[in-house]
């Protein structure tokens, strides 16, 4: 059984360690992509589709610190 995707029903000390894994695959993926481009290993396409992905993750680690940084009123 998959557990719902929604934020509201985490906690979050499991928002956090979500966080930091999405975090580090984000670097990853930097990394990779990096590589790819000064080594010429990957087609323009391969790359595209990473950034892409990267993007994608950038979205989710926004939406969760949000969830997780309280709202302040100045």
């Amino acid at each position: 059984m998959n557990a719902p995707s929604d934020l509201s029903m985490k906690t979050d000390d499991v928002l956090r360690f979500e966080l930091e894994v999405l975090r580090q695959e984000h670097r990853d993926l930097d990394e990779a992509i990096r590589a790819m481009q000064e080594l010429g290993t990957a087609d323009q396409l391969t790359i595209q589709r990473l950034k892409k992905k990267k993007l994608q993750l950038k979205d989710k680690i926004a939406i969760i610190d949000d969830r997780l940084t309280p709202d302040i009123i100045a």
